[in-house]
């Protein structure tokens, strides 16, 4: 039969079929290199392995992504079945926070330490330890250890189990060269499995995460096929586990004794019935004063609050943020960037029942080419490719565009003729080189992120680095909110009816979390989450120069004062998260009441307002006779504690039940209480 091979980003380990892996060294010196792509297939990166003179194993992971993207080394010694004996990982995370990791087995105990963490503990076995750094840079390393250990199985470090098991198959060839592979899902590092590429001969070939793809160098041409391949795997899995976790009625669906949010008057009504039929609203009055269908299925609503569905308005959606949505209330979802076939079809397969997942409306984003483009192949150097893509997107019926950093200025005005002409709605970042003010007299509808609106008052910030977010995060707390000039840039906005996507639960973790501690948006929800995903909720901050703790504080305290005014001045919000599906939203609405806002309004920006925003509004965003069934029903009363809104019992989407603690279980999230 020969031997079985892995190659877990590089490290190369073989095995007699049957028994447990035993490793082989690439001779010293030598590099095995993979390349890293982001979104659709743009290469941001590489990752690499090689072996040095003593023994020690280098792996390294080095991707740019717009002047951010992690910088990683880890040093390693692994046993002979591939398990790490000692670790020291180091570098920079996404957002170039500094990362210092150590880990080591002693005499049978294993230690760990870093800034977020450090502990210890007695093994009666091998396991395997991760390092906590989102993304697991050393994945590939724990596929090797997983192929080779009875039954794809191992502990791991410092909790829970991982297990490995087929999902599909492929055959690919580039310059010449076929390799068999088989498509191996990941269990317990998250809250849906990891995929990993394994060839005929056990060699580690790649992965695909939904976003980040990673092949080897020279079989970059493969990578797509891949990506259709695991897509299709991963649709037949979602599309079995629909089936289960969906509950379809056999007849009428009466909600009584509900407190009704009527998101038209941002009230709420107690003792109301609603009744569903099919996928419409059929009829909505108070108890006693309804007719109820024979044979309905009756759900006692009574202490809880009956809503419309909600909508998150800005998401970059993967296969398995669908079910987080949906558990989270979330019925309605606009992408502002994504593959628009990859993206057409994942709405499509959602809508027929095919997996589980909110309505998506999409928007097409168009970028310029340079060194901190986004990871899209929409880019755009003149007025003709600029038009070409407005056109394409709206083919793929895409209901916005959304213009990113990169693209020059002088693109503008012909993007928003042709995309007004063509019905869609223009949003996005703003341009280098462009302001706020500028985009908005241009005739951009909407800009997305709180960020933007600052720079207008910070002068000289290149709005394609990452200096978009820290320049406001230094300086956005001695901008005078009273000052004229920002009273001007409010009142043009009014007048231009901009809408305005801030995305605060962002900005929250960027300016005021730290490395040492839980993001504080997840923070609320962390100790309902899946172990490994909770190690990795301890990042996602900007680096903070000495003295500037405070400064970052403020300039946050400042984003809220910035989204109070703009409600205050009527100019129209709309919730979007740009961050974890479902659980941000709720943060991103109780920031909203943070910063002044009532909660009854809240919750309509969240339901009617964004469905009036996206003219969907006589279907979507309100409970009302004739229109679409999606609902939230909640323990409490979020018009008075927002928090409320986390406590869902019953989310309907188009008529279909789905019971959100149901959904939690499936992905390994302890229900809310």
């Amino acid at each position: 039969m020969g031997r079985a091979c892995l190659l877990a980003l590089g490290l190369l380990v073989c095995a007699e079929p049957g028994l447990a892996a035993a490793p082989a060294w690439p001779s010293p010196g030598q590099e095995l290199r993979y390349t890293v792509f982001f979104g659709n297939l743009r290469p941001v990166g590489t990752a690499s392995y090689r072996v040095a003179p003593d023994g020690e194993s280098v792996l390294t992971l080095k991707v740019s992504d717009r002047g951010r993207g992690p910088n990683l080394v880890a040093k390693l010694r692994l046993d002979a079945a591939g398990i790490p004996l000692q670790e020291h990982l180091v570098g920079v995370d996404y957002w170039q926070t500094p990362i210092d990791e150590s880990f080591q087995i002693v005499h049978g105990k294993a230690a760990w330490s870093s800034v977020a963490e450090k502990g210890e503990k007695k093994l009666s076995r091998p396991s395997y330890w991760v390092t906590r750094t989102a993304g697991n840079p050393d994945l590939g390393l724990l596929a090797m250890a997983l192929f080779g250990s009875p039954g794809h199985v191992l502990p791991l470090l410092p909790e829970g189990v991982a297990r490995m098991e087929a999902a599909g198959s492929a055959r690919v060839t580039a310059k010449g060269e076929s390799r068999n592979l088989t498509l191996y899902a990941i269990s317990g590092l998250s809250y849906t499995p990891v995929y990993v590429w394994i060839d005929e001969s056990g060699l580690f070939f790649g992965r695909y995460d939904g976003f980040a793809t990673v092949v080897p160098e020279g079989w970059e041409e493969v990578a797509l096929e891949l990506i259709r391949i695991q897509t299709t795997a991963t649709m037949a899995r979602q599309k079995t586990d629909a089936a289960r976790l969906s509950h379809r009625p056999a007849g009428p669906v009466v909600f009584k004794g509900a407190r009704l949010f009527d998101a038209e008057t941002a009230t709420v009504r107690p003792g109301m019935t609603v009744v569903v039929s099919g996928n419409r609203i059929q009829a909505v009055g108070a108890d006693g004063k309804v007719r109820i269908p024979r044979g309905a299925q009756i759900l006692d609503a009574r202490g809880q609050t009956l809503l419309p569905g909600l909508w998150d308005m800005h998401q970059h959606f993967i296969e398995p943020y669908g079910i987080r949505d949906i558990a989270a209330g979330v019925t309605s979802a606009r992408d502002l960037g994504n593959d628009p076939e990859f993206l057409s079809n994942l709405g499509k397969k959602w809508d027929a029942g095919e997996g589980i997942g909110p309505r998506i409306l999409m928007a097409g984003v168009i970028e310029g080419p340079g060194p901190y483009a986004a990871p899209t192949q929409a880019l755009a150097d003149t007025e003709e490719k600029a038009l070409d893509w407005v056109n394409r997107y709206a083919g793929y019926g895409a209901v916005q565009i959304k213009i990113y950093s990169s693209l020059d200025p002088k693109l503008v005005p012909p993007i928003v003729g042709e995309a007004h002409r063509r019905g869609m709605r223009v949003s996005g970042h703003i341009p280098n080189g462009m302001t706020v003010a500028q985009a908005v007299r241009e005739g951009f509808d909407e800009v997305q992120h709180i960020n933007f609106l600052f720079l207008d008052f910070i002068p000289g910030v290149d709005t394609r680095t990452l200096a978009r977010m820290s320049a406001v995060a230094e300086h956005a707390a001695e901008i005078d909110l009273d000052s004229e000039p920002v009273r001007a840039f409010l009142r043009l906005l009014k007048e231009k009816k901009t809408v305005v996507d801030p995305t605060l639960n962002l900005y929250e973790d960027l300016f005021t979390g730290r490395i040492d501690k839980i993001q504080p948006t997840l923070a609320p929800v962390a100790s309902r989450l899946p172990y490994q995903v909770r190690r990795t909720l301890m990042a996602g901050n900007l680096p903070v120069p000495p003295g500037m703790e405070q400064r970052f504080r403020d300039s946050y305290r400042a984003c809220l004062a910035l989204v109070r005014r703009l409600y205050e001045e009527g100019i129209p919000i709309v919730a979007g998260t740009d961050s974890q599906p479902g659980f941000g939203l709720h943060t991103e609405l109780e920031l909203y009441v943070e910063a002044g806002i009532p909660a009854p309004e809240v919750l309509r920006i969240a339901t009617l307002g964004a469905a009036r925003v996206m003219k969907r509004d006589g279907d979507l965003g309100a409970v009302a006779p004739g229109k679409l069934a999606d609902l939230l029903l909640v323990k409490g009363d979020p018009t008075k504690n927002i928090r409320d809104i986390r406590r869902a019992t019953v989310v309907v989407k188009d008529g279909v039940i789905f019971k959100p603690a149901e959904l939690y279980r499936e992905i390994g999230v302890k229900p809310a209480v």
